[in-house]
């Protein structure tokens, strides 16, 4: 398993000290790490910064730790980052053969490690300093919960749940124990036949489908905190978006430049649909939380989406460019609404389900 993200320009994340490093992780990833190994790339092209996080393997297989060197070196020349902090959380006999083959690999892929930690059980060590007076080898204390860059965080709104396990329960499906949710996506899907079968014509139907999607998801976007969609409009976001038209028109207009509506609009939807329902609001919400730079939010909202459907082609492609750890400037849909209908005036529109 690995999670990545790329920070965005407004959340600014001062890194001065290793105590500010391991400070920062747990917000850059969305939960605190465990049994793992973090790069973090500075310095590219863009300005932005990159957390890629992957499970440590076993020690003794030199060749899953090479494999874990290469995934990291690779990501992070892709993208053109010059420096890199490393971080393994572990004892150890996890971390230190990983960590000695990635920044051997990193220096010879031209990556400089501006650090190198290894954290386990409130301390950390360094694999850079030796020197005793600022860094004990029996490991340095820290408290994220007072340091500068929590707070910096905290006042960007990015949250920290305590491990992985956490933020994936943080999208899953909320119960619907009285079937209010069941009952409201009967209505929404029988209202749905009703428009495909009254004998209007297919783009007058798809037309008006757009209209009512676009419209809905504009108001519940702008929604102030507090006020949630009804279980009649999240059930019929879910059944209006199974047709790829309609999701793509939602999707070009999320506001990638503060898409804090977005995310809490299809969070709210995925913990409450249907599975036949939750693929398209769960890639919404990745591709928005991947556009704030929360790569960890958008992974376990496309593992979602795979649940639901291991096939759903806009899943599978998110999912390609958070491997590659792309930062959210190129990730970005850098489309109008009227480009949309025009590539799909290019092509032979398919039939709303």
């Amino acid at each position: 398993m690995n999670d990545s993200t790329a920070r965005a320009d407004r959340l600014t994340l001062t890194i001065r000290s290793p105590q500010d490093a391991v400070s920062a992780v747990p917000y850059l990833l969305g939960f605190h790490p465990a049994h793992s190994l973090v790069a973090v790339g500075c310095a590219g092209p863009d300005r932005d910064t990159c957390a890629l996080r992957l499970d440590l393997p076993r020690p003794g297989d030199p060749d899953l730790a090479q494999a874990v060197a290469d995934r990291v070196a690779e990501a992070l020349t892709r993208n053109a980052y010059r420096d890199a902090l490393l971080l393994g959380y572990g004892d150890a006999a996890h971390v230190t053969p990983v960590m000695d083959r990635t920044r051997r690999v990193l220096h010879a892929r031209g990556v400089s490690v501006r650090e190198a930690l290894r954290v386990h059980d409130g301390r950390w060590w360094s694999y850079l300093c030796d020197d005793p007076a600022c860094c004990s080898p029996d490991g340095t204390p820290y408290d994220i919960s007072s340091s500068v860059v929590a707070a910096q965080a905290a006042y960007a709104g990015r949250v920290a749940h305590p491990d992985r396990d956490a933020l994936a329960r943080s999208v899953r499906r909320l119960p619907d124990a009285d079937g209010r949710i069941r009952a409201a996506t009967d209505r929404a899907e029988r209202r749905l036949i009703g428009q495909m079968t009254a004998g209007r014509p297919l783009a007058k139907v798809r037309a008006d489908l757009i209209a009512e999607a676009v419209s809905l998801t504009s108001r519940l976007t702008a929604a102030p905190a507090g006020a949630p969609p009804t279980d009649e409009e999240t059930a019929r976001l879910g059944v209006l978006l199974t047709d790829l038209r309609v999701r793509d028109e939602v999707w070009v207009r999320v506001n990638v430049e503060d898409p804090t509506g977005d995310i809490a609009l299809w969070r709210h939807v995925v913990q409450r649909v249907e599975t036949p329902y939750v693929p398209a609001p769960a890639c919404l919400l990745a591709y928005a939380a991947y556009c704030r730079g929360d790569g960890g939010l958008a992974n376990v909202a496309l593992d979602r989406a795979l649940e639901a459907d291991p096939g759903y082609s806009l899943a599978l492609l998110f999912r390609q460019v958070v491997h590659a750890a792309i930062p959210p400037g190129r990730a970005r849909l850098h489309m109008t609404p009227e480009q949309l209908a025009a590539a799909y005036a290019d092509q032979e529109e398919p039939a709303p389900p």
